[in-house]
Protein backbone atom coordinates (compact mmCIF):
# COMPACT_ATOMS: atom_id res chain seq x y z
CA UNK A 1 0.00 0.00 0.00
CA UNK A 2 2.87 2.39 0.72
CA UNK A 3 4.23 1.87 -2.80
CA UNK A 4 0.81 2.29 -4.42
CA UNK A 5 -0.02 5.37 -2.38
CA UNK A 6 3.36 6.94 -3.14
CA UNK A 7 2.93 6.26 -6.85
CA UNK A 8 -0.56 7.74 -6.83
CA UNK A 9 0.67 10.83 -4.97
CA UNK A 10 3.49 11.36 -7.48
CA UNK A 11 1.13 11.09 -10.44
CA UNK A 12 -1.59 13.32 -9.02
CA UNK A 13 0.45 15.97 -7.22
CA UNK A 14 3.35 16.39 -9.64
CA UNK A 15 1.15 15.88 -12.68
CA UNK A 16 -1.40 18.52 -11.69
CA UNK A 17 1.23 20.88 -10.26
CA UNK A 18 1.89 21.95 -13.86
CA UNK A 19 -1.55 23.59 -13.80
CA UNK A 20 -0.71 25.49 -10.62
CA UNK A 21 2.65 26.62 -11.96
CA UNK A 22 1.01 27.93 -15.13
CA UNK A 23 -1.70 29.64 -13.08
CA UNK A 24 0.91 31.30 -10.88
CA UNK A 25 2.87 32.54 -13.89
CA UNK A 26 -0.34 33.78 -15.54
CA UNK A 27 -1.13 35.72 -12.35
CA UNK A 28 2.12 37.72 -12.51
CA UNK A 29 0.68 40.63 -14.58
CA UNK A 30 -2.05 41.06 -11.95
CA UNK A 31 0.41 41.75 -9.13
CA UNK A 32 1.85 40.16 -6.03
CA UNK A 33 -1.45 39.39 -4.30
CA UNK A 34 -2.69 37.39 -7.29
CA UNK A 35 0.56 35.40 -7.32
CA UNK A 36 0.33 34.83 -3.56
CA UNK A 37 -3.25 33.59 -3.90
CA UNK A 38 -2.31 31.09 -6.62
CA UNK A 39 0.73 29.85 -4.67
CA UNK A 40 -1.34 29.39 -1.51
CA UNK A 41 -3.91 27.34 -3.40
CA UNK A 42 -1.09 25.11 -4.70
CA UNK A 43 0.12 24.58 -1.12
CA UNK A 44 -3.40 23.69 0.00
CA UNK A 45 -3.66 21.25 -2.92
CA UNK A 46 -0.40 19.63 -1.76
CA UNK A 47 -1.67 19.23 1.80
CA UNK A 48 -4.93 17.77 0.51
CA UNK A 49 -3.06 15.22 -1.63
CA UNK A 50 -0.90 14.27 1.34
CA UNK A 51 -3.95 13.78 3.55
CA UNK A 52 -6.24 11.96 1.11
CA UNK A 53 -3.75 9.87 -0.86
CA UNK A 54 -0.94 9.30 1.64
CA UNK A 55 -2.88 9.43 4.90
CA UNK A 56 -0.63 12.16 6.30
CA UNK A 57 -2.19 14.50 8.84
CA UNK A 58 -0.83 17.81 10.11
CA UNK A 59 -0.72 18.79 13.78
CA UNK A 60 0.41 22.19 15.05
CA UNK A 61 1.36 22.25 18.73
CA UNK A 62 1.45 25.86 19.85
CA UNK A 63 0.44 29.01 18.01
CA UNK A 64 1.79 30.26 14.70
CA UNK A 65 0.78 33.81 13.89
CA UNK A 66 1.50 35.82 10.77
CA UNK A 67 3.23 38.64 12.64
CA UNK A 68 6.34 40.13 11.02
CA UNK A 69 8.95 38.05 12.85
CA UNK A 70 11.62 35.55 11.83
CA UNK A 71 10.39 31.94 11.91
CA UNK A 72 13.05 29.23 11.72
CA UNK A 73 12.06 25.67 10.82
CA UNK A 74 13.60 22.26 11.09
CA UNK A 75 13.94 20.94 7.53
CA UNK A 76 13.54 17.19 7.01
CA UNK A 77 11.57 16.91 3.77
CA UNK A 78 10.01 18.90 0.96
CA UNK A 79 6.70 18.71 2.82
CA UNK A 80 7.27 21.72 5.07
CA UNK A 81 8.83 23.76 2.25
CA UNK A 82 5.52 23.56 0.35
CA UNK A 83 3.21 23.40 3.36
CA UNK A 84 4.60 26.64 4.80
CA UNK A 85 2.14 28.60 2.66
CA UNK A 86 -0.68 26.88 4.55
CA UNK A 87 0.74 27.93 7.91
CA UNK A 88 0.92 31.69 7.33
CA UNK A 89 -0.73 34.42 5.31
CA UNK A 90 1.67 34.96 2.38
CA UNK A 91 4.96 34.39 4.21
CA UNK A 92 8.27 35.59 2.87
CA UNK A 93 10.58 32.63 2.37
CA UNK A 94 14.37 32.75 2.28
CA UNK A 95 15.55 30.03 -0.11
CA UNK A 96 18.53 29.17 -2.26
CA UNK A 97 19.09 31.57 -5.14
CA UNK A 98 18.93 28.81 -7.76
CA UNK A 99 15.14 28.68 -7.33
CA UNK A 100 14.74 32.30 -8.38
CA UNK A 101 16.97 31.79 -11.41
CA UNK A 102 14.61 29.28 -13.01
CA UNK A 103 12.97 30.58 -16.23
CA UNK A 104 9.46 32.03 -15.69
CA UNK A 105 8.93 30.29 -12.34
CA UNK A 106 11.78 32.27 -10.79
CA UNK A 107 10.15 35.51 -11.93
CA UNK A 108 6.90 34.52 -10.24
CA UNK A 109 8.75 33.35 -7.11
CA UNK A 110 10.45 36.72 -6.70
CA UNK A 111 7.15 38.55 -7.12
CA UNK A 112 5.59 36.24 -4.53
CA UNK A 113 8.25 37.16 -2.00
CA UNK A 114 10.85 34.42 -2.17
CA UNK A 115 14.11 36.00 -0.98
CA UNK A 116 17.17 34.52 -2.71
CA UNK A 117 20.06 33.37 -0.52
CA UNK A 118 23.53 32.87 -1.93
CA UNK A 119 25.10 30.23 0.30
CA UNK A 120 28.69 31.24 -0.41
CA UNK A 121 28.10 34.96 -0.77
CA UNK A 122 29.99 37.73 0.99
CA UNK A 123 29.01 40.93 2.82
CA UNK A 124 27.39 42.54 -0.23
CA UNK A 125 24.96 39.66 -0.66
CA UNK A 126 24.18 39.70 3.08
CA UNK A 127 23.36 43.41 2.87
CA UNK A 128 21.04 42.74 -0.08
CA UNK A 129 19.39 39.91 1.88
CA UNK A 130 18.95 42.18 4.90
CA UNK A 131 17.34 44.92 2.79
CA UNK A 132 14.94 42.46 1.10
CA UNK A 133 14.01 40.94 4.46
CA UNK A 134 13.44 44.31 6.14
CA UNK A 135 11.37 45.56 3.19
CA UNK A 136 9.21 42.45 3.42
CA UNK A 137 8.82 42.60 7.19
CA UNK A 138 7.80 46.24 6.89
CA UNK A 139 4.74 45.12 4.91
CA UNK A 140 3.64 42.99 7.88
CA UNK A 141 4.59 39.60 6.44
CA UNK A 142 6.46 36.90 8.42
CA UNK A 143 9.89 35.74 7.22
CA UNK A 144 10.61 32.01 7.18
CA UNK A 145 14.04 30.40 7.10
CA UNK A 146 15.53 26.90 7.20
CA UNK A 147 18.64 27.64 9.30
CA UNK A 148 20.25 24.26 8.61
CA UNK A 149 20.40 25.21 4.94
CA UNK A 150 19.22 21.87 3.56
CA UNK A 151 17.11 18.84 4.42
CA UNK A 152 18.51 16.54 7.09
CA UNK A 153 17.43 13.01 8.10
CA UNK A 154 15.10 12.76 11.08
CA UNK A 155 17.03 12.57 14.32
CA UNK A 156 20.10 14.44 13.11
CA UNK A 157 20.93 17.92 14.39
CA UNK A 158 23.68 19.62 12.38
CA UNK A 159 24.99 23.04 13.31
CA UNK A 160 23.03 26.01 12.03
CA UNK A 161 24.41 27.85 9.02
CA UNK A 162 26.01 31.24 9.68
CA UNK A 163 23.17 32.94 7.79
CA UNK A 164 20.78 32.52 10.73
CA UNK A 165 22.98 34.38 13.18
CA UNK A 166 23.70 37.02 10.56
CA UNK A 167 20.01 37.67 9.95
CA UNK A 168 19.22 37.60 13.66
CA UNK A 169 21.83 40.26 14.39
CA UNK A 170 20.94 42.39 11.37
CA UNK A 171 17.13 42.27 11.52
CA UNK A 172 16.78 42.74 15.28
CA UNK A 173 13.39 40.99 15.39
CA UNK A 174 12.13 38.15 17.62
CA UNK A 175 12.62 34.58 16.39
CA UNK A 176 10.07 31.78 16.62
CA UNK A 177 11.69 28.32 16.30
CA UNK A 178 9.60 25.44 14.96
CA UNK A 179 10.48 21.76 15.22
CA UNK A 180 9.19 19.43 12.47
CA UNK A 181 9.24 15.62 12.26
CA UNK A 182 8.24 15.18 8.61
CA UNK A 183 11.26 12.98 7.91
CA UNK A 184 9.55 10.08 9.67
CA UNK A 185 6.81 9.81 7.02
CA UNK A 186 8.62 11.48 4.09
CA UNK A 187 12.33 10.56 4.26
CA UNK A 188 14.73 12.88 2.49
CA UNK A 189 16.22 10.44 -0.02
CA UNK A 190 13.21 8.26 -0.71
CA UNK A 191 10.18 8.73 -2.92
CA UNK A 192 8.19 6.40 -0.66
CA UNK A 193 5.92 8.27 1.72
CA UNK A 194 4.16 6.74 4.72
CA UNK A 195 0.93 7.56 6.53
CA UNK A 196 1.19 9.30 9.87
CA UNK A 197 1.08 12.67 11.60
CA UNK A 198 3.47 15.49 10.76
CA UNK A 199 3.90 17.67 13.81
CA UNK A 200 4.94 21.30 13.98
CA UNK A 201 6.08 22.08 17.53
CA UNK A 202 6.26 25.83 18.13
CA UNK A 203 9.05 26.72 20.53
CA UNK A 204 9.43 29.62 22.92
CA UNK A 205 9.99 32.95 21.19
CA UNK A 206 13.61 34.09 21.23
CA UNK A 207 13.71 37.83 21.88
CA UNK A 208 15.76 40.19 19.75
CA UNK A 209 19.06 41.48 21.05
CA UNK A 210 20.50 38.37 22.69
CA UNK A 211 24.18 37.49 22.25
CA UNK A 212 24.75 35.58 19.03
CA UNK A 213 25.85 32.35 20.71
CA UNK A 214 22.82 32.28 23.02
CA UNK A 215 20.35 32.92 20.19
CA UNK A 216 21.93 30.16 18.10
CA UNK A 217 21.90 27.69 20.97
CA UNK A 218 18.26 28.35 21.79
CA UNK A 219 17.16 28.11 18.17
CA UNK A 220 19.17 24.92 17.61
CA UNK A 221 17.69 23.21 20.67
CA UNK A 222 14.12 24.26 19.86
CA UNK A 223 14.03 23.14 16.21
CA UNK A 224 15.44 19.73 17.24
CA UNK A 225 12.90 19.17 20.02
CA UNK A 226 11.16 16.36 18.07
CA UNK A 227 14.35 14.39 17.37
CA UNK A 228 13.39 11.05 18.84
Amino acid sequence: MIVLRSLAFSVVFYGLSLFWVLWTIAAVPFGARAVQFAATKWSQFHRGCARIILGQKVEVVGTLSSEPMLYVFKHESMFEAIDMLCLFDAPLVAAKKELTDMPLWGWAARLYGLIPVERTAGPAAMRALRKAALDGLATGRPLCLFPEGTRVPHGESPDLRAGFAGLYMLLKVPVVPVAVNSGIVAPRKSWLKRPGTITYLVGETIPAGLPRAEAEARAHAAINALNR
